[in-house]
């Protein structure tokens, strides 16, 4: 297995103001996030289809999950429900806030973190699982993101990325605008099976996809764009 490190390129000025934007844009976002089925998993149906997703991909019990970009914590709360012990990360604060709030209220324990996820603020902290939904997208170097992922993993440890191609079926204008730059990010609109495996096959010892676009559950509702699990293991 090739070494997990990689250095990390230096900012530029514009991608400084492009992740700026971007995080502006998902901390205003956090008030009605929770309204689109997957996120919020208000539904019964919608919260046991992930659930039972999640019991498969984290099988073991108290495992050290840390969900990065980890929204307002809806799969925070079904990890932390099974048993795990949880750390969510995501930049945006409203996010962070919702997602405390949301344990809180379940009355369940976990740990959040308002913090870049290219390079999570959990310090020399390892863990058994990172768990990762929709989120390399949005990032400015998601390669460099995958290195340092593999290396907050312990020996054995497990990438659970949910992922794919987003609204493709849609046309552009029934895309809500999102940040300003954001079309040049690498993975911009989601990443293909065949690619996200191919960028992470040389870090781990092996990988599988799974794909979720036939199972409406999961989603609220039928979907047509690629959507799928990799699931990577040291």
């Amino acid at each position: 297995m090739d070494s997990p490190h990689r250095s990390r390129t230096s900012p530029t000025a514009t991608d400084t103001a492009l992740t700026s934007a971007i995080t502006a844009y998902w901390d205003s976002a956090a008030p009605s996030f929770d309204d689109e089925p997957d996120h919020g998993l208000r539904d019964a149906r919608t919260r046991a289809a992930w659930a039972e997703r999640l019991a498969v991909w984290v099988p073991s019990r108290s495992a050290e999950v840390l969900d990065v970009g980890c929204g307002t914590g809806s799969l925070s709360l079904l990890l932390a429900g099974a048993g795990h012990r949880v750390t969510g990360v995501d930049a945006a604060p409203g996010m962070v806030a919702r997602a405390q709030a949301k344990l809180q209220a379940a009355g369940l324990p976990a740990h959040f973190l308002v913090g870049d996820a290219m390079a999570p603020p959990t310090g020399e902290q390892r863990f058994d699982v990172l768990l990762s939904r929709h989120l390399l997208w949005t990032l400015p170097d998601p390669a460099a993101a995958l290195h340092e992922w593999v290396s907050r993993l312990r020996p054995g440890g497990c990438l659970v990325l949910v992922e794919g191609r987003w609204r493709e079926s849609a046309g552009a204008d029934a895309t809500p605008p999102y940040a300003a730059g954001a079309e040049t990010l690498p993975w911009y609109g989601g990443v293909r099976a065949d690619t996200l495996a191919a960028t992470l096959g040389p870090l781990v010892a092996g990988l599988r996809v799974e794909p979720l676009s036939d199972n409406p559950h999961l989603w609220g509702g039928p979907v047509s764009d690629e959507r799928y699990a990799l699931l990577a293991h040291l």
